[in-house]
């Protein structure tokens, strides 16, 4: 199965159609209610809201997933009725599969109530198909629609004298390269608040978008950069690192330990990582999409869909 593990929660929601072609007596069955087996529509409804629920036991390499919601419609034509399954979740990853497969099994199950009253060439299911899909990645963008500028700062005493290896801030580097960020400067200093302002400002002075720092969040004498960086915010954005550390906390119980903060030094955006290349990774899936959606609309005004004064 695929890693979903550093994808973070969103509500997502999926709808597929399948459409079930008949003879008019057996729509007309269908609106009657009245076969054999029962009510067709009734029963189809909660077989297709069953298989959404258990998708994963059907489909091998699908993950398990809360259901939120299933549900199950009709829209009758003269020789066809056309199934409408709509589900949702807040995870990982999407449920275009559970919509698939609750349309599918829905319309399988009228074919099964309906076969007794038409001969098998009279019936017959097509054009089950994903209509729509929101949440996640699709929805929620993780690359830049226009190039911006960035930073990535590592503070560490070892690192920057050369005892150890940089994998954290290289690894935010690097993502921040795939999320469409050119260029994207990269500088090891060690723990020295000093040499965190001077580097800060010169970054601010030559309007970086975006500078993340990775060390120095922790609680140790030499854990400078909270210290240095927020008495430099102009706006301070606290829900980006409660949002890291949530995230984290799910996964190692020391995250809560971080004192990142992140905000505004006038015109560019500063946050402030973990050292770890775990808390870094993970402050990264965490917080990437509303970073990208802050520097596109937040602080220049920008609107965007959804927001004050538009329909979502």
């Amino acid at each position: 199965m695929k890693d979903v593990s550093q994808k973070p929660d969103s509500l997502r929601v999926a709808r597929a159609t399948a459409t079930l072609h008949a003879p008019a007596a057996c729509i007309a069955l269908l609106r009657s209610g009245e076969t054999e087996k029962g009510d067709p529509l009734k029963t189809a409804r909660v077989a297709g809201i069953l298989a959404a629920k258990r998708t994963d036991e059907l489909i091998p390499l699908c993950h398990p997933l809360p259901i939120h919601r299933a549900d199950v419609h009709y829209e009758l034509g003269e020789t066809s009725v056309r199934v409408l399954a709509e589900v949702q979740t807040i995870g990982p990853t999407g449920v275009e599969m559970e919509a698939l497969t609750a349309a599918s099994l829905a319309a399988l199950t009228l074919y099964d109530m309906l076969k007794p009253y038409a001969e098998p060439d009279e019936l017959h299911i097509e054009d089950c198909r994903l209509e729509r899909k929101t949440g996640g990645k699709s929805h929620y963008r993780r690359t830049l629609a226009q190039v911006r500028s960035a930073a990535v700062v590592v503070l560490s005493d070892t690192v920057a004298s050369g005892a150890k290896t940089d994998t954290a801030g290289a690894y935010v580097r690097d993502a921040l390269m795939e999320a469409g960020f050119d260029p994207v400067e990269y500088a090891v200093i060690a723990d020295d608040a000093a040499v965190l302002g001077n580097l800060l400002q010169s970054l601010v002075d030559g309007g970086v978008s975006l500078v993340i720092t990775v060390g120095g969040t922790g609680l140790g004498p030499r854990d400078v950069t909270v210290d240095t960086v927020r008495p430099l915010l102009d706006v301070e954005i606290p829900g980006i690192m409660e949002t890291a550390r949530a995230f984290g906390q799910k996964r190692m119980p020391f995250a809560m330990l971080s004192r990142g903060v992140a905000g505004y030094v006038r015109d560019t955006l500063v946050v402030t990582f973990p050292g770890s290349r775990g808390g870094a990774s993970e402050s990264l899936a965490a917080t990437l999409p509303g970073l990208i959606h802050l520097l596109e609309t937040g602080r220049t005004g920008g609107r965007h869909p959804g927001g004050y004064g538009e329909s979502a």
